[in-house]
């Protein structure tokens, strides 16, 4: 199938936009770009809008909705399924072609995605993080129940030890997963737990990178903790998520070791907006631990920023509702960046990171996922954060807003 955008204006980050372009999609790959007329049976009228490349956001939980295990425990457990279709299609009318989920989503969402089964993003799995017992997200009260959803293909996350850990890294793997989360500190959502604390040894974290590598994972580690960023780093972590606590000294140590950074600022200063529900009876130790990292959060990215750290955009949708995705764009200018940076920050370097060479520009041979939008966002960034000025989104060659 073939479908023309006509007359329309290119953007790709640090380039000149290229204006009264025809673009010309054949089966999901952008086959032509041109000046000069060309035929085609679809046609799309771009005049006067912007093409960008569809963007991934690189930290969502696509089942989740809030994490309130109690109303989980509650309902059935199809339910939990469910709540993605439309999680799926809020987030592509952000404009959010492409995901990575860092746990909640089994491969089941990958599967259903690529057999086009409903409107959805495209996935990029953990499957279910590395926790330690007593560590961010070990769901077992205090009363001896454990809140944790378990499901033949979705294993247990709680691991400890070498031994543990480096079965579990294959369990997880073996479960589908094209990365390994670990939770290496502390958490907001999770009670008895502080993000200031490191969680797993060095010797955990190394096992788990070594068995990841043995075939060509990356590893990610949500972690507020510097000490924990820093144990992180020594033992060949990918990434980092959150990153809370960074300094200046740790962030040069992620530029020399290539770890990026992603950032997550929305999702902070959207529950300490927000807030949490009124029936949860933890609400009260989860927004005092949010007022401590809201105060530092932004100003610490900031110095990763102005080191050169390589900061990728996440939102941490499924904490917050979805179809927020593009207001991180903002929150990235915030910190200092150019629209050009934070645009590339959730396009052509994110793609670069998941490794995905056909992903994140508007360019012949590159995937047909694209987003066409009212006004140029170079010179506004905040126009995407309003879903009413992505007039369209398309994926694989299909047009799906």
């Amino acid at each position: 199938m073939q479908t023309l955008i006509e007359n329309v204006n290119i953007v790709n980050p640090f380039e000149e936009i290229l204006t009264h372009q025809n673009v010309l999609i054949e089966d999901g790959v952008i086959k032509e770009i041109t000046s000069g007329k060309i035929k085609a049976d679809n046609v799309i009228d771009g005049e006067d809008n912007y093409l960008l490349s569809g963007f991934i956001d690189c930290h969502t939980h696509i089942f989740a909705k809030g994490f309130h295990k109690e109303e989980n425990m509650a309902n059935p457990l199809g339910l939990h399924f469910y709540n993605a279709v439309p999680h799926a299609l809020q987030t592509v009318n952000t404009g959010v072609t492409t995901i990575r989920d860092c746990g909640s989503a089994d491969l089941s969402f990958k599967l259903a995605q690529q057999r086009k089964l409903f409107t959805a993003p495209k996935i990029h799995l953990s499957i279910t993080p590395l926790v330690m017992t007593g560590g961010h997200f070990d769901l077992l009260l205090p009363s001896g129940w454990d809140m944790e959803i378990i499901y033949p293909g979705f294993p247990k996350g709680r691991c400890d030890g070498v031994e543990e850990v480096l079965k579990k890294t294959r369990e997880v793997r073996r479960a589908g997963a094209d990365f390994i989360k670990v939770m290496a500190s502390g958490g907001v959502l999770t009670t008895n737990t502080s993000p200031e604390f490191a969680q797993f040894n060095k010797k955990e974290l190394k096992t788990i990178v070594n068995e990841a590598k043995a075939t060509n994972m990356k590893v990610s580690a949500h972690c507020h903790s510097l000490k924990g960023m820093n144990n992180c780093i020594d033992a060949g972590f990918s990434s980092i998520e959150h990153g809370t606590f960074i300094d200046r000294k740790t962030s040069q140590k992620m530029v020399e070791k290539n770890v990026s950074l992603v950032a997550t600022l929305l999702v902070h200063q959207f529950l300490a907006k927000n807030g949490f529900p009124a029936w949860d009876s933890y609400a009260a130790e989860k927004t005092a631990k949010l007022k401590e990292i809201v105060k530092v959060h932004k100003e610490n990215i900031s110095v990763a920023y102005e080191e050169g750290v390589n900061i990728l955009m996440g939102t941490d949708s499924g904490v917050i509702p979805h179809g927020h995705n593009l207001e991180e764009l903002i929150h990235l200018t915030d910190i200092g960046m150019s629209s050009d940076e934070a645009i590339a920050a959730g396009t052509v370097r994110a793609a670069e990171f998941l490794g995905f060479d056909n992903l994140g520009l508007v360019k012949e041979n590159y995937a047909a996922d694209l987003i066409l939008v009212n006004s140029n966002p170079l010179d506004d960034v905040s126009v995407l954060s309003n879903n009413d000025n992505i007039l369209k989104v398309i994926q694989d060659g299909f047009v799906v807003k």
